[in-house]
């Protein structure tokens, strides 16, 4: 298989811990939507990224169609959701709102850098978004007690929420007080950074050219 995109991109950066995790073997092309989006264009005519080219010369797109095409190639036992409701809505719901995180904060990035005239109704709007997700998902991980969101090993939602974070703290440097703000949610950003798979899949931020 070969994974397309950067790895500062929470969407992708998630898709190559979970292959990663998994154990499955993959090669990856780390093109930039914007300088390579060519390169892209051959494979996903949207131009976006992640896209995962299978074997079969397939390429499927959108990092949760990707998580469940690989969670149908492992046993049950080790798919990175919960088997059992549930905790397994439970968990769906947690990474949809790590990933409308990263999309509300990907779309105040463009805003802000790509946009000669800034509106400050998209920002107000797109932050107060965010404030708002981090949080609910604070709330949620202070109710917990396990190590991981659903028990004591890694799962889909601990990963979203932890690339989510990381792509945010990377491109908006300037609101990086929210760690003062939801502790329960820097500590879990904290823990998993720590971990050999996140620092093996990873990249410093690079800001669209």
């Amino acid at each position: 298989m070969m994974l397309i995109g950067q790895y500062d991109s929470p969407f992708v950066r998630r898709i190559g811990i979970a292959l990663s995790i998994y154990g499955m073997p993959f090669d990856h092309q780390p093109w930039s939507t914007f300088s390579d989006g060519h390169k892209i264009a051959a494979y996903n005519p949207l131009m976006r990224v992640p896209a995962l080219v299978l074997d079969t010369g397939d390429t499927l797109i959108d990092s949760h169609v990707i998580i469940d095409y690989l969670d149908g190639l492992v046993p049950s036992e080790q798919r990175l959701y919960p088997k059992a409701e549930p905790d397994r809505h439970q968990a769906m719901r947690i990474t949809a709102l790590a990933a409308g995180f990263s999309d509300k904060a990907i779309s105040l990035f463009y805003e802000q850098v790509l946009h000669s005239e800034v509106s400050p109704l998209w920002v107000e709007r797109c932050t107060k978004q965010m404030s708002n997700t981090l949080k609910v998902l604070e709330d949620s991980r202070q109710s917990l007690a396990s190590p991981y969101w659903f028990g004591e090993g890694i799962g889909h939602a601990d990963i979203a929420v932890a690339t989510s974070l990381r792509h945010f703290t990377d491109a908006h440097p300037t609101m990086a007080n929210w760690k003062s703000d939801f502790p329960q949610l820097a500590r879990h950003l904290a823990m998993l950074e720590e971990m050999p798979v996140f620092q093996e899949i990873s990249q410093p931020f690079i800001a669209p050219a």
